[in-house]
């Protein structure tokens, strides 16, 4: 689909980015179509899974979520059935926001977001409950020097 998109759809979607909330009539304005042709062309990255949705970018510290931590996993075994019990795991933890698999000497990494280090502690002792790890350990943010959901178009 990238190869698809031509400049007027990279200026909406470099506007949807930072404010998803604007109007059709806003947005067709902003970037010089008619209404109809701005809302024909969202439709068409929505349905072509260019735009997967539209949400509300929270502020974790004023929820009471402000740690963010990264938890480096190392997987005991890599079979099937160990797979699938992390996955449960992730889904079933709210406090990950994001997970990955990774390449190199880390199997998985976590990005928990929590209040404090008591709550860290907290979810670490239910992710070992739920999983089987060789190792897991953390590295806690100091300063979030760019944190950002904008890709670059």
């Amino acid at each position: 689909m990238r190869e698809l998109l031509d400049e007027i759809d990279r200026r909406i979607l470099r506007i949807l980015q930072k404010d998803a909330s604007r109007s059709v009539d806003a947005l067709a304005e902003a970037v010089h179509l008619s209404r109809n042709a701005c809302w024909r062309r969202v439709k068409r990255m929505e349905e072509a899974g260019v735009i997967r949705g539209r949400v509300a970018l929270l502020d974790a510290k004023s929820l009471g979520v402000g740690l963010s931590v990264f938890v480096m996993v190392r997987a005991t075994e890599h079979t099937k059935d160990w797979l699938e019990s992390f996955r449960r795991a992730v889904s079933d933890l709210p406090e990950i926001v994001a997970a990955f698999r990774m390449s190199g000497d880390l199997d998985y990494l976590l990005r928990v977001e929590v209040g404090g280090v008591e709550d860290y502690d907290r979810f670490y002792q239910r992710l070992v409950d739920k999983i089987q790890a060789t190792d897991i350990s953390a590295s806690f943010v100091m300063e979030r020097l760019k944190d950002t959901t904008e890709l670059p178009l």
